[in-house]
């Protein structure tokens, strides 16, 4: 691996900036000191950055930052998220704001999920400060991604940025990505009326009708799984998960109350307002039957399936480059609305996904090397040449 001093220093400093998403609020932290420090050292290689506000529901700062090197109607976005996941630091063997590097390995969180990227695409860029562009080099760094995407959506809502291709720096090991499953997470509640056991009819029990529903839904996942498969992904189907229930009080007290969460992982063609439509549909002639009240509520706005087409440009020069052939993951990211803006997209990190929501997250020294040429290698295809169809 070449000197590197400068990528090791952006990488202890990005780590050292906490920056916690969490639907939790005593933990969620701004992203802001990294957008401003990233801002920093772009500005300081040429780039013009804006930074965006990004308002949502949390009450810390949030923002996303677009940095832009050339111009034209073309280019590429170099896209990442500055949040991480929380931590659990009594788990960690090392301090886990900070970079630390052991066994052929840097240690932090956020060192392969995600913000180790920003440091390796500083390095990358140095390269190519006086070279004249014939398409634009951007990068993007957002914020929410771990918790409701909400960076992501405000870039979808404004339509920006424009370019022609974008690669998310997301753990991919090295290897193209081009789809992944979309997740929506749900809440059923059911209102029913609690009373004295020993007379059923003094109440309705929301627990029984819960019973009900549970069976209509498990008949969905039957018909969505008869419906729709897909090759392309190790589990071919439509999943939906019954993850927790809660509901009543009391043994001998009519249940009053129950509550369902549930999961399902969506793939591409599957639109999340239209499974919770139809969910709604086949719940309310239950809910009505029963003389339950009934809300279906969404956990989190959903995230869309993706895929990009394997004959795109993009699909074309990453395999090339990377020796590997297009893939998919599990795991889901913010190449939906990069998409929706207008770019073709592809997700190709250099860390590994089982790092990632880990104590002791690393990226391994020997990814380093590799994904700097290839951001390398992208930046010269794409911007310095303005190549449209894969050499």
């Amino acid at each position: 691996m070449r000197n590197t001093r400068s990528l090791m220093q952006h990488m202890d400093a990005v780590l050292r900036l906490p920056s916690i998403s969490s639907t939790n609020s005593s933990i969620d932290m701004s992203n802001l000191p990294v957008i401003n420090y990233l801002a920093e050292q772009f500005t300081a290689l040429g780039f013009e950055c804006e930074i965006m506000p990004c308002e949502s529901s949390s009450e810390q700062g949030k923002a996303n930052l677009i940095a832009t090197l050339g111009s034209g109607p073309g280019g590429l976005v170099l896209a990442g998220h500055t949040d991480t996941v929380p931590m659990d630091e009594a788990l960690w063997s090392v301090n886990p704001l900070q970079m630390t590097e052991r066994d052929n390995r840097i240690y932090g969180l956020g060192s392969t999920d995600m913000k180790g990227f920003f440091a390796l695409i500083l390095e990358a860029v140095r390269a190519f400060v006086d070279t004249p562009m014939q398409q634009p080099l951007i990068v993007l760094a957002t914020s929410d991604e771990e918790t409701s995407m909400f960076g992501a959506r405000k870039l979808a809502e404004l339509g920006r940025p424009k370019a022609r291709y974008a690669v998310i720096g997301e753990p991919t090991g090295m290897k193209p990505i081009h789809a992944h499953k979309g997740v929506m997470m749900e809440s059923i509640r059911l209102q029913g009326r609690s009373g004295h056991s020993s007379d059923p009819s003094l109440g309705i029990n929301a627990m029984e009708a819960m019973h009900d529903v549970i069976g209509e839904l498990l008949k969905f996942r039957a018909e969505l799984q008869e419906k729709y498969r897909n090759p392309l992904f190790a589990i071919e189907l439509p999943t939906m998960n019954l993850g927790c229930i809660h509901g009543g009080d009391n043994p001998n007290r009519i249940c009053g109350h129950c509550e369902l969460e549930f999961d399902i992982r969506l793939l591409p063609g599957m639109e999340v307002e239209t499974m919770r439509s139809l969910i709604d549909e086949r719940l309310q002639p239950l809910a009505r039957r029963w003389q339950v009240g009934f809300e279906l509520t969404p956990l989190f706005p959903g995230a869309p399936a993706f895929l990009c087409p394997a004959e795109s440009d993009l699909v074309k020069t990453a395999e090339r480059l990377t020796g590997h052939s297009v893939g998919t993951v599990a795991f889901g990211t913010e190449a939906p609305w990069l998409q929706k803006i207008g770019m073709d997209t592809i997700v190709l990190g250099p860390g590994d996904i089982e790092q990632a929501h880990q104590p002791d997250e690393y990226l391994g020294l020997d990814r380093i090397q590799p994904c700097l040429d290839l951001l390398q290698e992208l930046i010269t295809h794409y911007c310095v040449k303005g190549n449209a169809t894969a050499a």
